[in-house]
């Protein structure tokens, strides 16, 4: 009788993949940076609680955050990826922290800005001016009112101008005379704006005497400091624009004005507003010119040809600078929504033009 052998089954080995064995998931890394975010932050505002720290420092809770991600990421993929590995996510990592720290200033600035101005953005500060105020209450409705007027007076001025200027640098320009516009153009992108001050100042002073003081002559002025940063900006985009466009369009015949007009200035329509909208926030900022120019007024004042007009930046100097006495808190108060009100402002303005050039940019097919 033959003996029979029962041979056991052996249980089937678990299924590997040794392209992803031993490799963290690529949702690791975020994690593990916000994580250590919460964790500083969390530690910081129990020192803030404790009275260790004077207030919560958010700057301090994300640079320390940062750090310990970076021990964290190294230590976790050395465990689980092995040495290589582990030294490439370090000095990615380290790319990140150079890239947080860079932006520490500005997220210091927000958080700076926002939590003091915080204190009077109200429906008053919205509503009503300085007039006949001394103490607490009062607002910046005439310095909102000032600066919208003066920005759009500057832009109308400045952007035809510019992007006329801009078109012929790049469509026209050749020889000595665009050497020249290019040289001037350079030059008055590094004058100092208290010179453009000046400059509208003496302007006008010549005309109507010493003591004129308005909104058009601050137009005038920022005008001075817009005009080359919309040349510079708008040259670089229209300079962008494929040359097979135009010579296609004038190959079928169509003028070079139309060409620019229907081709070019389409195609870069993206380009050329997002410049307007840098000039803007360029020049929507500026105090000394509106200090000399523009003077200050606690009453509203919706003409910019008469009298003289407050505008934000100098709503906030002069806040800033007179804060004394029993109601020195209030005028800092109104400073920093101030402050926060303008920022709110340039934020709006290049949402705007992401807007306008999104909607309006030529579309492609394939």
């Amino acid at each position: 009788m033959a003996a029979t052998t029962t041979t056991a089954t052996a249980a089937p080995r678990p299924l590997t993949n040794s392209y992803t064995a031993g490799k963290l998931p690529r949702w690791t890394p975020w994690v593990m940076l916000v994580g250590s975010w919460a964790v500083l932050i969390a530690v910081f505002a129990m020192l803030a609680a404790s009275g260790a720290t004077k207030g919560f420092n958010i700057v301090g809770a994300i640079f320390f955050g940062t750090v310990l991600f970076d021990v964290a990421i190294y230590a976790t993929s050395l465990l689980v990826e092995g040495n290589r590995k582990a030294k490439d996510r370090l000095v990615t990592s380290l790319v990140v922290t150079a890239f947080i720290i860079a932006l520490l200033p500005l997220i210091s600035l927000g958080w700076t800005v926002v939590a003091q101005g915080l204190a009077r953005f109200d429906i008053t500060f919205f509503s009503e001016s300085m007039r006949n105020v001394i103490g607490e209450g009062g607002g910046a409705l005439h310095a909102i009112v000032g600066t919208l007027i003066i920005t759009a007076l500057t832009a109308i001025i400045s952007v035809p101008i510019g992007l006329l200027t801009s078109i012929y640098l790049v469509e026209y320009g050749r020889g000595p005379l665009a050497r020249a516009i290019t040289f001037l153009v350079d030059v008055m992108t590094g004058i100092p704006s208290i010179v453009a001050g000046l400059f509208a100042y003496a302007l006008f002073a010549l005309i109507f005497g010493p003591a004129i003081r308005n909104g058009f002559m601050a137009a005038i002025a920022l005008s001075v400091l817009m005009i080359p940063v919309v040349v510079r900006s708008s040259e670089e985009i229209l300079r962008i624009v494929p040359n097979e466009l135009r010579e296609a369009s004038l190959a079928l015949g169509v003028p070079k004005w139309l060409t620019v007009v229907k081709v070019v200035l389409p195609t870069s329509l993206a380009g050329l507003v997002t410049g307007v909208m840098l000039a803007i926030a360029r020049v929507i900022g500026e105090t000394a010119p509106l200090l000399i120019v523009a003077g200050f007024t606690t009453s509203m004042n919706y003409n910019p040809f008469q009298d003289r007009m407050m505008a934000l930046p100098v709503f906030v100097y002069t806040q800033y600078t007179q804060a004394a006495g029993l109601h020195a808190q209030a005028s800092i108060d109104r400073a920093w929504t101030g402050a926060l009100t303008l920022i709110i402002i340039v934020m709006l303005l290049n949402l705007i033009g992401r807007i306008v050039a999104k909607v309006f940019a030529p579309k492609y097919g394939r």
